[in-house]
């Protein structure tokens, strides 16, 4: 009898991935297209399940390896690769064998890919991983989406067996709907990383040059923050990252990182993906952009010597205000997890795809980069509003912790504008705190503006809203 499964790509997801399927219990196939990766995979990491492990080094004797119907996990670049390595197999698949794409796939080359290979006999799912290498090990948050009657014939025990799972046993993994909807929720679990982790990294520099903390006062106070509400991996390894020696020099490890942070793209597709479906999401469209900014680090070098002028701040208190920006990051993390939901709405609303957003939250709290205690009482606002959220902000369960952290929040944003501080998540996101819960904005004049040098017209306050108005703004020869 041949493997349960198969796993395409030997880096280290697709090793880490296939060693957690065989440590439950399930047999395996290999196959990476330079060989080399495959031996070196079997010779260093698989001990103890060689018996669980089949490597191969031809896709035809991969393909043969597996049972009927034959299941394969893509864990491959994104892209056009994707494509390369599904048709490089599909001489050697049968009907009803089901292809598993698991990398950081575009949600609509995802749908693209099923509609194709479907009309090809063969049965295309996109699944969002979220983990890393070690969430990928030892148990990851899995987003799979596709055919629900596969899913549940074939994936399901699988997929739920190798997650993460919470304290109370219950699997970070569960069906999301059709088409890409799982890369999709997992696109926008990375545009909220990105914001996360942006939110934590100004708090680090406003506690750096305004309250002029050492790193090992910033660790303790990030510890204590972890000790809290703000309980997560992302500040988890803050503090451990801030205690971290450099073994060449023996100074802290974090003061010799060049300040320039990459990206893979996820981000910037989510960020996309507001401006397309016409969503204000700019706590996560900043951070992408603070990562742009800090790519261009000689740029800033000499701008930094053009512009030599800083402005210096005083702070009387500053534990006052490391409590303001506690309070600064905590409502961040929720402007930015209420525009991240609020898109997963918008998108499962136009895409007909019934996502459960209360249920996804929880398939966050283990496993994944954005894991937090904070994620069940995203579930809890959803439980209490049958489902229907208009805004975790203006839930109960948010709601009068946001307006007790508006005044702090507001200092560290006005006293990190004062110093020169650049913190484009904190500012925006109190930005979008201030348009959201305004009732009156000023694009009134914006489309009275369009409406003179367009005629685009415009809505009345006094009529119908269905009604639009054009003004002749001047006389025309």
């Amino acid at each position: 009898m041949g493997s349960y499964v198969g796993v395409v790509g030997m880096g280290v997801m697709g090793q880490s991935l296939a060693l957690n399927i065989a440590n439950h219990g399930y047999t395996v196939s290999v196959y990476n297209r330079h060989g080399e990766a495959t031996k070196d995979f079997m010779e260093s990491r698989v001990k103890a399940q060689k018996d669980k492990v089949t490597a191969t080094y031809e896709l035809k004797d991969f393909v043969d390896s597996l049972e009927a119907p034959r299941k394969v996990i893509l864990m491959v670049k994104a892209g056009p690769v994707v494509d390369a390595v599904t048709d490089s197999l599909l001489p050697f698949l049968s009907e009803g064998d089901i292809v598993v794409d698991a990398g950081n796939s575009y949600y609509k080359d995802t749908s693209r890919r099923m509609a194709d290979y479907a009309k090809k006999g063969i049965s295309f799912f996109g699944m969002g991983v979220s983990g890393g290498e070690k969430g990928a090990l030892v148990g990851p948050s899995i987003m799979p989406s596709g055919d629900k009657n596969l899913y549940d014939n074939y994936l399901g025990k699988l997929l739920t067996d190798i997650s993460a799972h919470t304290e109370d046993g219950s699997p970070c993994c569960d069906y999301i709907g059709p088409e890409g909807s799982g890369q999709y929720v997992k696109m926008v679990h990375n545009g909220i990383e990105y914001g996360d982790i942006q939110i934590i990294d100004e708090a680090y520099f406003i506690m750096k040059n305004v309250l002029g903390m050492s790193n090992a006062e910033m660790a303790d106070a990030f510890e204590s923050w972890n000790n809290g509400r703000l309980d997560s991996f992302l500040i988890e390894i803050t503090y451990k990252i801030l205690r971290e020696k450099d073994p060449d020099t023996g100074d802290d490890l974090i003061d010799h990182i060049l300040d320039e942070a990459a990206q893979k793209g996820t981000g910037m597709w989510t960020a996309i993906e507001g401006l397309e479906m016409h969503m204000a999401i700019p706590t996560m469209a900043e951070a992408v952009f603070a990562r742009n900014l800090s790519a261009v680090k000689d740029e800033r070098v000499i701008a930094s010597k053009v512009f030599t002028d800083k402005p210096s701040v005083s702070v009387e208190d500053r534990d006052a205000l490391l409590a303001d920006l506690e309070q600064a990051v905590y409502a961040s993390k929720i402007m930015s997890y209420a525009q991240g939901f609020q898109l997963l709405e918008k998108a499962s609303r136009e895409h007909d795809w019934n996502l459960k957003l209360g249920d996804i939250a929880l398939l966050w709290r283990e496993g994944c980069i954005i894991r937090a205690k904070f994620l069940g009482r995203i579930k809890a606002a959803y439980d209490q509003s049958d489902g229907k959220v208009q805004n975790l902000m203006l839930t109960d369960e948010f709601r009068d912790e946001i307006k007790a952290a508006v005044p702090g929040w507001r200092r560290v944003v006005v006293k990190a504008i004062e110093a020169g501080v650049y913190v484009p998540t904190l500012a925006n996101s109190l930005m979008y705190f201030d348009g959201y819960t305004s009732e009156f904005l000023s694009a009134n004049l914006c489309q009275a503006q369009r409406d003179w040098f367009g005629a685009h017209t415009y809505h009345r306050d006094d009529q119908p809203h269905d009604l639009s108005f054009h003004h002749r703004w001047e006389e025309l020869d």
